[in-house]
């Protein structure tokens, strides 16, 4: 069956086995155009809970091992440059705390188009405190074995609750949830534990907002919403069926993230068919 069909099912299945259908987001709104050729093929986005107005982005595989300080209207302010690292294929982007309840910054090395690494890579640094410079640091890592062989992933996500770490997976039919506890950051090799599968393929992003209640996960036609519970873990909430929220296409959208407050995300695509990324902002409805 064709891609295209399989997630247009899996799109029309979530929606059509919710009781709620209504929106909880508006319509996304562009509200800058990215025109700087170094960023080209943004593949992760995540708003700093440190510096204020400011967002991390990162190019896909080929591009620099950097990560990328823009403002609200897409200038670039700074850089990080991750030192002693390559980006083979870095897909996605999280914030999340640390063991000593600090600020992060993770990057997943989870691309793998053709399944054939057996090994994928979380990077982590600490949110910086100045946005305007460029800096270098040797990056934290946890190497990471998906149970049952390789896999492709371009979702990744830090649950600011119990700093656990999520992946979701891509190129299968159904997609799946993936787990590193916290307490696992950093040792050298661990395997990955495997949660649920969800109703839908090809995910490319998600997010978790800064209070933990919220998740999303966007594929190339799609975001989906969960409503986490207190007390819930990340696997219960996204048991349930999500909520299919507004989006507005994109020639190749694969990056999302909340705003602080979880009141606003944004998307952003890579530059396709000599389209310039647009960052698009959706914001909630009053209740």
């Amino acid at each position: 069956m064709p891609l295209g069909i399989i997630i247009l099912f899996f799109s029309f299945s979530c929606v059509n086995a919710q009781e709620e259908t209504i929106a909880s987001f508006g319509e996304g709104v562009p509200i800058a155009t990215l025109k700087d050729n170094g960023l080209d093929e943004i593949s992760g986005l995540a708003v700093s809970r440190v510096l204020p107005g400011v967002m991390y982005v990162h190019n896909d595989s080929g591009g620099e091992a950097a990560v990328y300080l823009l403002d609200t209207l897409g200038n670039n302010l700074g850089t990080i440059e991750f030192l002693d690292t390559q980006n083979r294929d870095w897909e996605d982007i999280a914030v999340g705390p640390g063991e000593d309840s600090k600020s992060y910054i993770y990057v997943g090395e989870i691309g793998d188009n053709n399944a054939v690494h057996d090994e994928v890579v979380v990077y982590r640094v600490p949110e910086p405190n100045d946005s305007n410079s460029t800096i270098g640091i040797v990056p934290q890592k946890t190497v990471l074995k998906y149970p049952g062989g390789a896999r492709d992933a371009e979702s990744l996500m830090v649950d600011p609750i119990s700093g656990d770490i999520f992946i979701v997976s891509k190129r299968d039919s159904v997609n799946t949830l993936y787990r590193l506890p916290a307490e696992k950051f950093g040792t050298l090799e661990v395997e990955l534990e495997e949660l649920i599968k969800l109703p839908f393929t090809s995910a490319t992003g998600a997010d978790i907002s800064a209070d933990g209640s919220q998740i999303l996960v966007k594929n190339y036609l799609a975001i989906y919403y969960w409503r986490r519970n207190e007390g819930e873990s990340i696997a219960q909430a996204m048991g349930r069926a999500p909520l299919e929220l507004p989006y507005s296409p994109e020639p190749q959208g694969e990056a999302i993230g909340f705003g602080p407050d979880g009141r606003v995300f944004y998307t952003l695509s890579e530059k396709r068919f000599d389209v310039d990324p647009v960052l698009y902002k959706y914001t909630a409805k009053k209740p």
